[in-house]
């Protein structure tokens, strides 16, 4: 516990391991199988239990509970883990669960999000880097959220679904199936709407591909065929690497139906 700082108030139970300057506050707990990486800040009220890990200079607020077991009836105690990356802020109140036996074993967050108030990450979720849960979202069991994705505030995220980079979800929307990359979802049952054309300008995207990801989605909305073809005869014809990384994230596996445009 070289140079951490650790309020007296705190319990950090035996055997966790607190890395170099970690500050952990008031009436914190941190159980025995924690490992706290460097500058990890705990601000007061926070519980981080279970087999969890948490990347440096991730920062959280009160009441959040990290690490608590699936809330699943499927579980039973087995040994599972949850995986946190670098510079997160987790705010006021925000749940992640450890996993499932049944679904890997592993909760994933990646790194640079921001998780807001009331946020919820379900077991076995896999979370990308620079993700943004607005307050009061949730994602259940066996999400994958893909790099750069917005989810908007009080939005659901069905279990198993898949959302791809750089999607954007409205808020007040329950999203029921995948989400193809750089999609624009909202709606209460969350349809697909278009392209998050702002988070493409905004990460600096060329013109030219902003053309060819617009084209390419009237292709899917309106094009002739099954939805799947429609996506493998645009793979065969697209010089853009964004519009392959849609076609081939529509022809990748998965346990659910698309979102559709239209």
């Amino acid at each position: 516990m070289t140079d951490a700082v650790i309020h007296p108030s705190a319990y950090v139970e035996p055997g966790a391991q607190i890395g170099e300057g970690c500050k952990i506050g008031p009436f914190c707990h941190v159980g025995p199988e924690v490992v706290l990486a460097a500058n990890v800040e705990l601000k007061s009220h926070v519980v981080v239990t279970g087999r969890t890990e948490i990347g440096e200079d991730t920062v959280i607020f009160p009441f959040a509970v990290i690490g608590e077991i699936p809330q699943d009836l499927k579980f039973r105690g087995e040994k599972t883990k949850l995986v946190i990356g670098k510079r997160n802020r987790i705010r006021e109140h925000v749940t992640m669960n450890s996993g499932t036996e049944g679904g890997g074993g592993v909760t994933r967050v990646g790194d640079d999000g921001l998780f807001m108030a009331g946020c919820h990450v379900a077991h076995d979720a896999q979370v990308g880097d620079r993700v943004i849960l607005v307050n009061n979202s949730a994602l259940a069991g066996h999400c994958v959220i893909e790099d750069d994705v917005i989810v908007g505030g009080l939005s659901g995220v069905h279990q198993w679904v898949r959302i791809g980079r750089g999607a954007i979800i409205g808020a007040v929307t329950m999203v029921t199936n995948d989400v193809i990359p750089y999609g624009l979802v909202q709606a209460p049952r969350g349809k697909l709407d278009g392209l998050n054309l702002v988070g493409l300008k905004r990460r600096g995207v060329s013109r030219s591909d902003i053309t060819a990801l617009r084209a390419a989605f009237q292709m899917l909305a309106q094009g002739e065929g099954a939805f799947a073809e429609r996506a493998k005869r645009l793979g065969d014809e697209t010089q853009s690497e964004y519009v392959r990384e849609i076609v081939d994230f529509i022809l990748g596996d998965s346990d659910r139906h698309f979102l559709t445009p239209g």
